[in-house]
This record gives structure tokens, C-alpha cells and sequence, in this order.
């Protein structure tokens, strides 16, 4: 029995590029579906779970020559601000105000730094591959707490 390395338990992506022959939907369904399922509120990684859990997708871009995203931004249902930028904002916003009410939380203090220079980070990314707009702008709460 081979060793098992540790942050190995995630699903393993489909070897080839093309479609599979198994998958029974046309590029149009899918797109429908997708198109649906954001109309609905919900995020595009959780879209990409729900069409290989519940129809059998294994990837989306194989199939119609697009992903998720670009389905969604072609169809004018992307949000603003890609969704892993938000998922940080919004961590960042929960540990401020917690840190708001506890405030020798020396611990939760390097974890809100850590998080801002993500946020940095992926911000710069975007900017620079014209996602985000070259004035957004985040700002940084660590200084107001300390």
C-alpha cells in the first residue's frame, strides 16, 4: 500500500481534454444550465461541484470551450469582484469585527495581516490582468486596531 502525502484527499481532475464519452449533454444544455444555476444565486465553484455531483460533468471546458466564468461573464451574470477577492473580504470584515470586540486577540491580529497581503496580492494579480479596475482599492483596517 503506497503512501498516503498529506492534502492529497481532493478529487483527481480527468486525464484527457476531450470530452468524455459517457457525458450524455450538448454544449448548449450546459451552458443552460450554468446560466441557470447563476441565476440562482449561486457562485461558480459551486457550480463546477454541483455539475459533476448531480449531472455527471466532469469539466466544463473540455466541453463547450469555455469555463464557468467566461460563460457567466458572456451572459452578463459575473460579479464584480471574482469570487476568491470576496471570500478574502468578507474573512478579513469577520476578523475585524471580532477583533473590535477583543482586542488583545494577538493571534487573530497576524491572521487579519496575513489576510490583507493576500488580499494585496490577488488585487495586484487582477489589476494587472484587467479584472479588476486599475483604482480599486482595499484598505488596510490593521492600523486602526493596533
Amino acid at each position: 500500500m503506497p503512501k498516503k502525502e498529506k492534502g492529497r484527499s481532493h478529487s483527481t481532475r480527468p486525464v484527457g481534454k476531450r470530452s468524455p464519452s459517457w457525458c450524455k449533454y450538448q454544449p448548449e444544455e450546459i451552458v443552460a444550465l450554468i446560466v441557470k444555476l447563476a441565476r440562482e444565486g449561486i457562485p461558480s465553484s459551486r457550480i463546477g461541484v454541483i455539475l459533476r455531483d448531480q449531472y455527471g460533468i466532469p469539466l466544463v471546458k473540455p466541453i463547450v470551450g469555455k469555463s464557468i466564468t467566461e460563460i457567466l461573464k458572456d451572459n452578463g451574470l459575473a460579479p464584480k469582484i471574482p469570487e476568491d477577492l470576496e471570500d478574502l473580504l468578507r474573512k478579513a470584515a469577520r476578523i475585524t469585527a471580532h477583533l473590535q470586540r477583543n482586542k488583545k486577540d494577538k493571534r487573530n491580529k497576524r491572521a487579519l495581516q496575513l489576510i490583507e497581503s493576500k488580499i494585496h496580492r490577488l488585487s495586484d494579480y487582477y489589476k494587472e490582468k484587467g479584472i479588476l479596475p486599475s483604482n480599486w482599492e482595499y484598505k488596510a483596517t490593521v492600523a486602526s486596531i493596533t
